[in-house]
């Protein structure tokens, strides 16, 4: 009788340890836009994002003050990491004048059933053109999957691309 209750107990605690899959999320679209519209290879020097949302973990927003760590729902690395090299892919011009570009994300909300959202200062410099500081407001309507919101946030950064191809072609803030 004590084998078959050890073996109980054993069961129990193994299903008890189960834990959910981890889904793992990245900011580069499968499918690229193509080419660089820009007439400059535009390289990321640096991206830097709120501390509270610069983990590989996905943080949303629940209510007016309240923030959720998604255990399941993880970048492929951290925030910062993820936009750089999603950037980093969709400004790459080789061949064309060089300019350098730093990325300051102010504002990285996620809120599923309604908007991503994301508030950047942003910096195009070169040896040949105007040093530019801009900033942009994206937002995205996001439906209530976490595979939206992340489709939302993709959105917004490919937005962001074009803003700053236009930057870089027309040496001016959009």
């Amino acid at each position: 009788m004590p084998l078959k209750l050890i073996g109980l107990a054993i069961a129990l605690l193994l299903v008890a340890c189960r834990s959910d899959p981890i889904h793992y999320h990245t900011l580069s679209p499968a499918q690229p836009a193509g080419p660089s519209r820009s007439n400059a290879d535009i390289q990321v020097e640096q991206v830097s994002v709120p501390p509270q949302v610069d983990r590989t973990q996905m943080v949303i927003r629940q209510g007016n003050s309240a923030l959720a760590i998604l255990e399941t729902e993880w970048w492929g690395a951290s925030l910062a990491d993820e936009l750089h090299s999603s950037l980093d892919e969709q400004l790459n011009n080789p061949g064309a004048a060089k300019r350098l570009l730093r990325v300051d994300v102010k504002r990285f909300d996620s809120i599923p059933g309604r908007y991503a959202r994301m508030d950047v200062q942003w910096r195009l410099r070169g040896t040949q053109s105007p040093t530019l500081t801009c900033r942009s407001s994206l937002q995205t309507p996001a439906g209530g999957s976490i595979d939206a919101l992340v489709s939302a946030h993709q959105n917004n950064v490919r937005q962001l691309v074009g803003l700053i191809e236009q930057a870089a072609t027309a040496n001016a803030c959009p």
